[in-house]
C-alpha cells in the first residue's frame, strides 16, 4: 500500500513554502526529480519508494533560483555538452580551444574562464578543479551524457548557506536517471566527421534498479586541423529502496577524451591571407583528459524532516599542449607549454533537516557539513615543442583539504512573510611540496559566510525577494606558497587562499498575468576582493584589483497546461551587467572580458509526432583591456532540432547549428603576440614585446547533423 510523506509542515500551507535544501538532496537519487515547473520555479520533488511517496514544493530563496525539467532538455539543440549550462538565464558557454578541454564561461559580469566562481556539481560530485594546472575552478562537463540529464537545478548570488567555494556568481547542480522510461539507442552524424552513439537501458535488478548508459562521440569539426576528437563515456547506477522512502544510490562514472586544438589566433594573420578563419597557427596543440568516479548516496525521511548523505572519490588526469603567443618568448622553438596533473578528490557531505514551529510560526532548519580532499601528485608545467618537453618550469605536489559547516533557519512569520537566516563557515589546510623548496609550503586559512533573505508575497502568485549574502572562492594554493617566479627567478608576492565576496539583490517572481506564465525580475550587485592570483600558464602570481559588478536579470517563463498549445514551452530571458576595478591605476577601471548584455529565447513544441525546439542566443561586446579602447565583436546565434516518430519507438531527429551561418567568433581576446618571422617591437631594453592585436576562436559555421532514436 503507497503512503503518502508530505515534507511541508503544513499541508494546507499557500504557495509560499520554507522548505529550500530538498531539491537538492532528493536530486541525488530521486528517479522522477522534477516533473513539472518552470525555467525559474522549482517544482515539486518527488522520491519513488516501494512504501511511499515524498513531495515538497518549493518557490526559492531568490528570484534567480530554479530548475530545469528533462522535457525542458529533450528538444534542445546542443553543439557540445557544456552547452547545457546555457539553460541557466544569463549564463554563456564558448569555447576558445578544442572540444576536449573546459569551456569558458560568462555569466554575472564575470568572464569566469573556466569556472573559477560558477560551482558546478553532477550526481552530487564537485566539477570544479582547485588547484589545477590550467585555470582556478576549471569545469570540464565534456564527460556528462546529456540524454540521461534528469534536470538542472541553478541559483544565482551568495545568499545560500549550502553553497560554498567557487559560488560568488552562482551554483549549478544536474543528475542522470536512475530509471528511463525506455531504452535508447540512438546513432548521430554530421558534417565534419561528426559522429555519436548512445546506449542507455535501466533494469530490475535484486531489490533495485539498474541503470547503465554509454556514448562515443568523434568529431574533426570546420577547422583546418582536423580536431580527431575521440572520447568515450559511461555511467552504471544502482538504487534501492529500502521502504518508508528511504534511498540509497551508487553510481559509477568514466570518460577519456584525446584531441587536437585550434587555439585563438591572431586577427592579423587571418586578414593577411597567412592562415584561413579556421586556421592554426601551431599544429601541435591539444590535450587529453580522463575522469572515474565512484559516489554514493542516502535519503533517509525522518518524522521531524530528513537525513541526507553522499560520499565520492573521483580519478582525474589532465594534460593540455597549448601555445598563445606562438614565438615572441622563444623565437626558435615556439612558446607552447605544457600542463598536466594527476589528481584524486575524495569527500562526504551529509545534513539534518527538520522541520518545527516557533511558537505558531512554521519554521525549518538546516545543519549540514561538507570537507573535501584533493591530491596533486604531480602538478606540472613544462615548455614544449610539437607536444616534446625541453624545459621544466615547476614540478609540484599538492594537498588540500577543506571543512565546512552551516545552519540554516527559514521561518513564515505570516502567510505572506518568511526570513531564510544562514551562517557558513569554512576552514582550508594545504601542502605544496615543490622541485623548488623556496616555493614549499603549508598553511591554512578560513572565512564565515552570513546570509540573510527576506521574501514577501504581497499578492497572490508573486513574490518579492531581498537578499543579501558572502560567499567566496579559492585561489590556487601553489600562490599562498610560492616565493620565487620560477620563470624569472624574481620574488613573487604570496596570495590569499580564500577570497570574499558580498552579493546584494532585489527581486520579483510573479504567474499573475496568465496561467502558464511566469516573470521575474532582479537588480543585484556583487562586491570581490583585492586578490592576486595564481597563474597555471605562467606559473606564478598576477595582480587583481578590488571589483564591484551590478547588473539587471529579467526572465519569462510560459507552459500553458491545457488547451491546444499544451506541450509548448517558450523561455526568455536578458541581463545587462556593469563591471568595474574599484582600486585602479591610469590603465584603467574596465575589467577585461566582462559580459555586459546577454539575451536569449527558445522554444520547445511537441505536437503529435512532431518535436521542435529552436534557440536564439545573443553575446554583447565586452571590453578587452581596462581602458576600453579594444573590444570584442558581439555575436547572435540561432539552433534548431526538428524531430520525427515514424514509428511507435523510432524517432529521427535532424540539427541545424548557426543556421543563419553568422562569421562571429566564440571568443576575442587583446593581448601581444609575434609570428615566427615576423619584425617586433623593442623595449628600452632591447626587448621584444610582440604587437598587440585581436585574438580570436571563430563559432563553428552552419552545421547540419541527423540522427535515428530507436526506444526499446
Amino acid at each position: 500500500m503507497n503512503q503518502s510523506y508530505n515534507l511541508r509542515p503544513v499541508p494546507g500551507r499557500r504557495r509560499s513554502s520554507i522548505a529550500s535544501p530538498l531539491l537538492a538532496a532528493s536530486a541525488l537519487i530521486a528517479p522522477s526529480l522534477g516533473r513539472a515547473g518552470g525555467i525559474q520555479d522549482l517544482p515539486p520533488v518527488t522520491v519513488h519508494a516501494d512504501a511511499g511517496v515524498i513531495t515538497t514544493t518549493d518557490t526559492g530563496v531568490s528570484a534567480n533560483q530554479g530548475f530545469i525539467t528533462r522535457e525542458q532538455l529533450q528538444n534542445r539543440p546542443l553543439l557540445r555538452p557544456g552547452e547545457l549550462l546555457e539553460t541557466v538565464p544569463g549564463l554563456i558557454v564558448t569555447q576558445h580551444s578544442g572540444d576536449g578541454k573546459a569551456n569558458q564561461y560568462f555569466l554575472r559580469g564575470f568572464n569566469l574562464d573556466h569556472g573559477t566562481d560558477l560551482s558546478t556539481s553532477v550526481a552530487g560530485m564537485p566539477v570544479n578543479m582547485r588547484t589545477n594546472a590550467h585555470g582556478q575552478g576549471y569545469t570540464d562537463l565534456n564527460f556528462v551524457i546529456p540524454d540521461l540529464v534528469n534536470g538542472i537545478a541553478y541559483k544565482k548570488g551568495t545568499y545560500y548557506a549550502e553553497e560554498g567555494d567557487f559560488s560568488a556568481a552562482g551554483a549549478v547542480s544536474m543528475d542522470y536517471m536512475s530509471q528511463l522510461p525506455s531504452g535508447i539507442a540512438q546513432i548521430e552524424l554530421g558534417q565534419q566527421d561528426y559522429r555519436r552513439g548512445v546506449l542507455a537501458d535501466s533494469h530490475e535488478v535484486g531489490p533495485g534498479t539498474m541503470l547503465y548508459g554509454f556514448e562515443w562521440m568523434g568529431n574533426n569539426g570546420p577547422w583546418a586541423l582536423p580536431e580527431g576528437v575521440h572520447k568515450l563515456n559511461g555511467v552504471l547506477r544502482y538504487t534501492m529502496p529500502l521502504g518508508g522512502g528511504e534511498h540509497i544510490g551508487v553510481t559509477a562514472m568514466g570518460y577519456r577524451n584525446s584531441w587536437d586544438a585550434t587555439d585563438q589566433v591572431p586577427q592579423r594573420a587571418i586578414n593577411e591571407g597567412l592562415i584561413s578563419r579556421y586556421g592554426y597557427i601551431d599544429p601541435s596543440d591539444g590535450g587529453y583528459a580522463s575522469r572515474y568516479s565512484l559516489s554514493a548516496d542516502w535519503l533517509r525521511p525522518l518524522d521531524s524532516g530528513l537525513f541526507k548523505a553522499n560520499a565520492y572519490v573521483i580519478k582525474s588526469r589532465l594534460q593540455l599542449f597549448s601555445n598563445f603567443t606562438y614565438a615572441l618568448n622563444n623565437p626558435e622553438r615556439g612558446d607552447q607549454f605544457q600542463q598536466f596533473e594527476n589528481r584524486v578528490t575524495a569527500g562526504v557531505n551529509a545534513s539534518r533537516l527538520w522541520f518545527g514551529k516557533l511558537g505558531q510560526r512554521d519554521t525549518e532548519t538546516e545543519l549540514g557539513m561538507q570537507v573535501r580532499y584533493d591530491r596533486l601528485d604531480p602538478i606540472t608545467l613544462a615548455n614544449s615543442e610539437a607536444r616534446q618537453i625541453y624545459e621544466m618550469v615547476r614540478t609540484d605536489k599538492v594537498n588540500e583539504t577543506s571543512a565546512a559547516l552551516y545552519v540554516r533557519n527559514a521561518t513564515e512569520w505570516l502567510p505572506w512573510l518568511r526570513t531564510v537566516a544562514g551562517l557558513r563557515a569554512d576552514q582550508f589546510w594545504y601542502g605544496v611540496s615543490s622541485d623548488n623548496p623556496v616555493n614549499s609550503g603549508n598553511g591554512s586559512d578560513h572565512i564565515l559566510g552570513p546570509k540573510f533573505s527576506v521574501i514577501m508575497s504581497p499578492a497572490d502568485r508573486t513574490e518579492v525577494f531581498l537578499n543579501y549574502g558572502r560567499g567566496f572562492h579559492s585561489n590556487d594554493v601553489r600562490g599562498a606558497t610560492t616565493t620565487i617566479d620560477p620563470a624569472t627567478g624574481e620574488a613573487a608576492q604570496k596570495v590569499s587562499v580564500l577570497v570574499p565576496a558580498t552579493g546584494y539583490e532585489v527581486g520579483l517572481r510573479t504567474q499573475r498575468f496568465a496561467p502558464g506564465l511566469q516573470l521575474s525580475a532582479s537588480l543585484w550587485q556583487l562586491d570581490i576582493g583585492s586578490e592576486l592570483v595564481y597563474s597555471g600558464d605562467a606559473g606564478t602570481t598576477e595582480p587583481s584589483p578590488p571589483s564591484r559588478r551590478r547588473g539587471v536579470e529579467l526572465a519569462a517563463y510560459y507552459a500553458p497546461a491545457e488547451g491546444p498549445l499544451a506541450g509548448l514551452i517558450v523561455d526568455a530571458d536578458a541581463a545587462f551587467s556593469r563591471a568595474r576595478f574599484r582600486d585602479h591605476e591610469d590603465l584603467g577601471d574596465y575589467i577585461p572580458e566582462s559580459i555586459q548584455t546577454t539575451a536569449s529565447m527558445g522554444i520547445s513544441y511537441n505536437w503529435g509526432r512532431w518535436s521542435v525546439g529552436a534557440r536564439g542566443r545573443y553575446f554583447g561586446p565586452r571590453p578587452l583591456i581596462e581602458d576600453n579602447s579594444a573590444r570584442s565583436t558581439s555575436s547572435f546565434l540561432v539552433n534548431m532540432k526538428l524531430g520525427y516518430r515514424v514509428l511507435k519507438d523510432i524517432r529521427i531527429f535532424a540539427e541545424v547549428l548557426n543556421v543563419f551561418g553568422k562569421r562571429v567568433n566564440d571568443m576575442d581576446y587583446y593581448y601581444a603576440s609575434l609570428l615566427k618571422g615576423e619584425a617586433s617591437p623593442l623595449n628600452a631594453d632591447g626587448v621584444a614585446t610582440g604587437i598587440n592585436d585581436h585574438h580570436v576562436h571563430p563559432a563553428e559555421p552552419r552545421t547540419f547533423r541527423e540522427g535515428v532514436l530507436w526506444n526499446f
